[in-house]
């Protein structure tokens, strides 16, 4: 069989035939993605292929220091974008075996058209035609998008983040709909006091809300909560290591939030206890606005410490982590569920060992009023790739209804990475062929049909209200 062919990934004619016949022409909705609002709004024209393609993309700069790539020819400023994508080059043909080599030559052939295998040898041959392709009107940002059937786009957005973009992007009545999710990290870093009063200021200023009484903080949460809201928001997300499991009452939260702006850190214990009260905070205001809530839980942040030091966060060391999660994370469903403040809510497991878990507990706190309401959520990060799917699926199979599952996300700060959607439609077709070819599913075109149809586009559309 041929790389990467027309029927890459699909071992079997039930599988191909569930593909090209019904997967394939499903409109995307990425309900969770890192792109830049503002490229969306400006329709930014890339020079050339690094900007969309290795720029900001930590899976490629981690491959490329495996490969004993110099950090200079990775994010530093004194080399060349082409410099770097000669490097990245000659790294494709050592990640054999990881996701990246599937990606990387799904993005070529879908967006430029280009089959050949990126090498150090085609190189050249392919940073020209990119490059001259991406000049063209129809290779803008917006035409990137376009090109892959995207009707909803989620990006993720700080509460003190003014939301101009997406404004901008709604009053120009572009066909693709972006809309803001509202990810409050920064709410909770009472162990960074300085960082946190930076923040608070930030959003004192944005709400027009003095945020510097623990009631104003809460006023002005809920008022940006609001105002993301007016502007198409209908998602929260929250990135943790693990749910926070101790006790907090208002007056302590309060404390601690006082004693963060006066310049104290919080200890861990403090720590924990506040963010356990906001997160309580948080969920009631998703439960009123019958929103969703994201729960990104187990990564381990910054390990290396030197790295982190020098380029920041999100440079791509990060790592799984093996912190215990469940009776943390059933402790927060409970609270919230037996105050009737449950909103409807996705988990996200980082670390594999959990996976078995996540899916067992999304179905220890549905209520029948939505379906699928608790969500074991698409394989995430490290676990995106074929492996992960293929576990994350088998998991929601065996322990839940994967006819009700909202489907794949991109995850991604790369416009050029809407083909993940692509392979995880290939996986899933696979999958499911090869039960019906195993005997283990009926051949009942439309049961099948319905599955992939609701999987990859209308679950999503109706879960979320888009």
């Amino acid at each position: 069989m041929k790389f990467c062919d027309k029927d890459f990934l699909l071992s079997n004619e039930a599988a191909r035939e569930l593909y090209h016949g019904t997967a394939a022409e499903q409109p995307i909705i990425d309900y969770h993605n890192h792109l830049s609002p503002r490229d969306l709004a400006e329709d930014k024209q890339f020079e050339n292929i690094h900007g969309p393609w290795l720029g900001g993309d930590h899976y490629k700069w981690r491959a490329m220091r495996a490969n004993g790539v110099p950090e200079k020819l990775i994010t530093g400023s004194e080399t060349s974008a082409r410099e770097k994508f000669q490097a990245w080059a000659a790294t494709v043909p050592k990640t054999l075996r990881n996701p990246l080599f599937h990606w990387t030559h799904l993005e070529l052939q879908r967006y430029f058209g280009i089959e050949k295998l990126l090498e150090e040898s085609t190189a050249k041959e392919i940073w020209d035609e990119t490059k001259r392709l991406l000049a063209q009107p129809g290779y803008s940002v917006r035409g990137l998008v376009e090109r892959m059937n995207v009707r909803v786009i989620c990006t993720t957005d700080d509460p003190a983040d003014s939301l101009e973009h997406h404004k901008a992007i709604a009053k120009s009545g572009w066909k693709v709909k972006v809309f803001p999710a509202f990810r409050p990290d920064n709410a909770l870093r009472v162990n960074s006091p300085e960082r946190f009063k930076k923040w608070v200021k930030s959003l004192s200023e944005i709400s027009g809300t003095n945020a510097t009484t623990f009631k104003g903080f809460l006023k002005a949460l809920k008022q940006r909560h609001d105002f993301f809201h007016a502007n198409g928001g209908r998602l929260s997300d929250h990135g943790l290591s693990q749910m926070p499991s101790l006790d907090c009452t208002e007056k302590k939260a309060g404390a601690i939030f006082s004693a963060a702006l006066k310049g104290k850190a919080a200890s861990p214990e403090d720590t924990e206890r506040f963010a356990s009260f906001m997160m309580e905070f948080f969920g009631v205001l998703d439960a009123e606005r019958n929103w969703t809530k994201q729960l990104h839980l187990g990564a381990l942040r910054d390990p290396n410490s030197r790295l982190a030091a020098q380029l920041g966060a999100d440079a791509g060391c990060d790592t799984i982590g093996d912190f215990k999660q469940g009776a943390s994370l059933a402790r927060y469903l409970d609270r919230l569920d037996r105050t009737g403040k449950l909103p409807k809510t996705i988990i996200y497991n980082l670390n594999p060992a959990d996976t078995c878990l996540f899916a067992g507990m999304s179905g220890s706190f549905q209520d029948g009023s939505v379906p699928g309401k608790i969500q074991y959520g698409s394989s995430w990060w490290f676990l995106d790739q074929e492996n992960g799917i293929r576990a994350q699926l088998d998991a929601l199979s065996d322990l839940g209804l994967l006819s009700r599952f909202v489907g794949m996300l991109t995850d991604s700060r790369s416009f050029l990475s809407f083909p993940r959607h692509e392979y995880f439609r290939r996986i899933l077709c696979d999958l499911i062929g090869s039960d019906v070819e195993s005997g283990r599913l009926p051949a009942r075109r439309e049961w099948l049909t319905n599955l992939v149809q609701d999987v990859c586009y209308r679950n999503a559309k109706n879960y979320f209200g888009f």
